[in-house]
């Protein structure tokens, strides 16, 4: 052998020698690559967690929209049957003049029957359209006094009638359901 073979024959086995310790740092490389990819993973894992907490939080504005939503659908009806019920209130208040007048003149002695009865149907017709529109009379004659209804304008002493009851009215009251359009004028016994 000469020496320039002899050189190569060195040679390669100093590739090889070379060549396995770089084997075990592509293992390891191998390894941290594993070990990397590991991680990786956490971060989609996290990502998925972070997507999960969106998800629930949008899940939780929905079912606050829709429950404010409703609330408010409630809340907007209620106002407007009260407006509702306002304006028919107003609306028959401004009638109960004519139905007071009406009221008076069946109580004046007249001889005319036909005119007579003429107001007995005006009254009779203005009593079937308030009750229509849900507009009833509050009872007064012989109840118990009730501030909520009734204005006492006048007090008598009478042995005959209990304490505290309507002796007489002198101006008919009306109501809307529990909303007061216009209170009784009463006189109190006792």
């Amino acid at each position: 052998m000469s020496k320039k073979e002899s050189k190569k024959q060195e040679t390669p086995v100093e590739e090889e020698v070379l060549e396995q310790p770089a084997q075990p740092e592509e293992a390891e490389a191998g390894a941290e690559k594993k070990t990397e990819e590991q991680p990786a993973a956490d971060p989609a894992g996290a990502e998925l967690e972070e997507l999960k907490k969106q998800a629930a939080q949008q899940g939780d504005k929905y079912l606050r929209l829709a429950a404010e939503y409703e609330n408010y659908r409630r809340r907007t009806a209620k106002e407007k049957e009260a407006i509702w019920a306002d304006a028919k209130g107003d609306a028959a208040a401004q009638f109960l003049p004519v139905y007071d007048n009406l009221e008076r003149a069946l109580k004046q002695e007249t001889t005319d029957e036909a005119y007579k009865k003429g107001v007995e149907m005006t009254m009779n017709q203005l009593k079937a359209v308030l009750e229509k529109l849900g507009i009833t009379e509050i009872p007064a004659l012989g109840q118990p006094f009730d501030p909520k209804f009734h204005n006492a304008v006048m007090h008598v002493e009478d042995e005959s009638l209990g304490e505290n009851v309507v002796a007489e009215v002198f101006q008919a009251g009306f109501q809307l359901g529990e909303k007061v359009i216009r209170f009784s004028m009463v006189k109190v016994a006792n």
